[in-house]
């Protein structure tokens, strides 16, 4: 709701208010630009896991991550934006004779705000230029995931073929919320005026070892723990991104 009443405010805001009556911003070498344009994010690719059970890429059970969000630049070289994601998380263990697995689906939300360290001429008012065709960029964020793990004893992705015999939970309040702390970068290309195309991979710290239900904490089926490591758990994605704004100019 709050996305998209910030979206028809400033749909309202572009429609009544010509260019030469938007409030001016001056740089810090005094060049003119103009806030926004505001874009709607879309984005898809893939989740990898770091945690009790391995940080390899061999033993991850890769799957998607799909997001979608708002970003708004407020500075040539500056933007803030929004996101909600969706993340699945799987991995088998790196140690054979411990024999776990597990996989899981989570929610994400992040605030965030990106920087580009390159100059954009298409940023400026005066004098008006070309905008950058590539441009890079890093990320910093703060947020929080929904999860809910399902820990097994196997080696194989669950499949409508194969039905693992889940272990017990953890904890009986799944799904657990965790804060998160994301950090990427990123490279964005220039397809029209209105729309670019992002490769992003990021990388996200979080304050839970259960991400995968798989932690020191005494289970049904492990007194000391099913994992000796104190250790969080953290998730990476890799996602590909269209960024569209409706109401450039």
């Amino acid at each position: 709701m709050l996305l998209l009443t910030a979206a028809a405010t400033h749909s309202a805001l572009a429609q009544s208010v010509g260019p030469e009556r938007r409030q001016r911003h001056y740089d810090h070498q005094g060049r003119l630009y103009y806030k926004g344009p505001l874009r709607f994010t879309l984005g898809g690719g893939v989740g990898y896991y770091n945690g009790d059970l391995t940080s390899r890429l061999g033993d991850q059970f890769l799957g998607p991550s799909l997001s979608a969000g708002l970003l708004y630049q407020f500075h040539p070289h500056w933007q803030v934006g929004g996101e909600l994601s969706y993340l699945q998380l799987g991995a088998k263990d790196y140690l054979p004779g411990r024999g776990l697995a597990f996989q899981g689906k989570n929610g994400l939300a992040a605030a965030f705000v990106r920087w580009e360290p390159l100059t954009d001429p298409g940023a400026y008012s005066l004098p008006a230029g070309q905008s950058a065709l590539i441009k890079p960029y890093l990320k910093l964020g703060v947020g929080m995931a929904l999860y809910s793990p399902k820990a097994y004893r196997g080696t194989e992705r669950p499949s409508g073929n194969t039905t693992p015999n889940y272990l017990e939970p953890e904890r009986y309040d799944y799904p657990a919320v965790a804060l998160t702390l994301p950090v990427g970068v990123g490279l964005t290309v220039r397809l029209t005026s209105r729309l670019n195309a992002s490769l992003e991979g990021s990388y996200s710290l979080t304050t839970t070892d259960q991400l995968d239900d798989i932690s020191t904490v005494p289970s049904p089926d492990s007194n000391t723990g099913r994992s000796a490591s104190s250790l969080n758990d953290n998730y990476g994605q890799l996602e590909l991104k269209l960024e569209y704004a409706p109401w450039a100019r």
